[in-house]
């Protein structure tokens, strides 16, 4: 076969094999063959680049389809990403249990590492007493090889910095092209509101999942503009990709969204001027006080507005503190009581990963019912990145989620105050925005059994990792009268 492949003829001859062999097939009406050199060069890929594979992920993530949409038989898999990803899993499981090495001690070792580990081994235990076995099942499968791709994996690949920024632009990328596609298409129904919610199909299921992962790239395409290092070209096309997400989040009307970057420039503050993680602690812990003892008054000042989403941006702002009349709103307000609801139920186990939206249905109490709800429960998650691990994996399965956003949060605290200034620490800055973004969205929306979400917010949660042994904490102590250092 070498001898053959040097002398030039063996590839003319399988292209034709494969040429003839698929008019056979097609003939027939069977599609798949076609796949085949797609199928092989992917699994050379897989042994051969892992890492451009993974950049090719990033790019593949916004512009996926999930085959659900599709109604195909109700298969919950994204095309191309999930596939490619449950191979690498599959390798990457295969080699760290063969060489030593794969994962470095120090990862393994690190606070955010145990408690993803805590929360793989918490849900997979809650599968065993899950209502739904095999759908709790396949969304453990489907958690692990996000985990193992996208934290793991691109850990390692992140160790050179050229391939960070390659999947950062390459995200950025593909989510531009949906932005364009998206605007191209609201623009044929004027903008309108109505529109907004599917005009992103089929790439994204409805407009609050875009929203969210725009607000997620937002603040990295608004550092990119002044990273140190960057050509003036890459700075201007930063800037032109800038422009194109904040048009998609405009049109989007995504409310969540818009607030979740307000938070995120809130949380800038807190770094930028260096506020102690004490005065942040105190000031939740007084804000939320002040809300539960309020909370009645606040509750009729809410059930005062009446504005209704619409066209008008500033009637859409308004409508955000709408409790009243706005469906969208009530709905989620129905969705969190029914996940309360199926927490007292089952308070310690929940009722199995990924099976609230087959659940839910009986705990909806008539008084949530909107005009949007449905006597079947098939209309979505428990809106809420929190209640729904509360709904499904008990108590524990919600703590673990809070655990895993403070103690990345106290990371990059820690973290950004010790770092020099330069283009990591804006690096840091700018992923870190991102995540807060999300840890705010995820309050009012969940995505994190999405590709769309899930690649991003393990590969960023990932990076805050990386830096944090690039940087690690350096400590003073006296050994026979001599001032030295080290680190931990």
């Amino acid at each position: 076969m070498t001898e053959a492949l040097k002398r030039g003829w063996a590839i003319p001859v399988l292209c034709g094999v494969f040429i003839l062999l698929n008019a056979l097939f097609m003939a027939q009406q069977v599609y798949w063959f076609s796949l085949l050199p797609i199928v092989l060069i992917i699994g050379w890929a897989m042994l051969a680049a892992p890492e451009r594979l993974l950049t090719f992920i990033a790019f593949a993530t916004p512009l996926s389809i999930n085959l659900e949409q599709l109604e195909l038989g109700g298969i919950g898999v994204s095309l191309p990403t999930e596939p490619i990803m449950v191979g690498l899993t599959l390798l990457f499981l295969m080699k760290l249990a063969v060489e030593k090495g794969v994962v470095r001690v120090a990862v393994w070792r690190h606070p955010i590492t145990w408690v993803i580990g805590a929360q793989l081994i918490w849900m997979a235990l809650c599968v065993i007493p899950s209502s739904m076995p095999i759908v709790s099942f396949k969304f453990l499968s489907a958690r692990i090889w996000f985990v193992t791709t996208m934290y793991f994996m691109i850990m390692r690949s992140f160790e050179d910095p050229r391939n960070i920024h390659r999947f950062l632009w390459a995200y950025m990328s593909g989510l531009a092209v949906v932005v364009i596609y998206t605007l191209v298409r609201h623009a044929q129904y004027g903008f309108e509101h109505d529109p907004a919610h599917w005009v992103m199909s089929p790439f994204f299921k409805d407009h609050t999942s875009y929203g969210a992962i725009l607000a997620f790239f937002i603040p990295f395409s608004l550092a990119a503009v002044g990273l140190p290092g960057y050509s003036l070209t890459r700075k201007g096309l930063a800037f032109v990709l800038l422009l194109i997400l904040a048009t998609g989040l405009v049109f989007s009307y995504t409310r969540a969204a818009w607030l979740s970057l307000i938070g995120a420039a809130g949380m800038f503050v807190v770094l930028r001027f260096r506020v102690p993680a004490w005065v942040i602690a105190a000031a939740v812990i007084v804000g939320g006080g002040v809300l539960y003892l309020e909370r009645e008054q606040i509750t009729i000042a809410l059930e005062r507005n009446r504005e209704e989403s619409s066209d008008d941006m500033g009637q859409h702002v308004r409508s955000i503190s709408n409790i009243s009349s706005d469906a969208s709103n009530l709905e989620r307000i129905n969705r969190w009581n029914s996940a309360l609801h199926m927490w007292q139920e089952r308070p310690v186990f929940g009722w199995g990963p990924g099976t609230y939206m087959f659940q839910y249905a009986p705990f909806q109490a008539a008084e949530d019912r909107t005009i949007i709800s449905t006597n079947f429960g098939l209309n979505g998650n428990a809106h809420s990145e929190y209640l729904g691990p509360l709904a499904e994996q008990g108590v524990f399965g919600m703590l673990l989620m809070l655990a895993l956003v403070i103690t990345t949060v106290l990371t990059v605290l820690r973290l950004y105050t010790r770092m020099p200034d330069g283009r990591d620490r804006q690096l840091l800055l700018a992923v870190f925005l991102g995540l807060i973004t999300y840890y705010l969205h995820a309050a009012l929306n969940n995505f994190l059994d999405l590709d769309k979400a899930a690649v991003p917010f393990w590969a960023f949660t990932a990076l805050v990792v990386l830096m944090d042994l690039k940087y690690p904490v350096v400590v003073a102590k006296e050994v026979g009268g001599e001032a030295m250092s080290e680190t931990i």
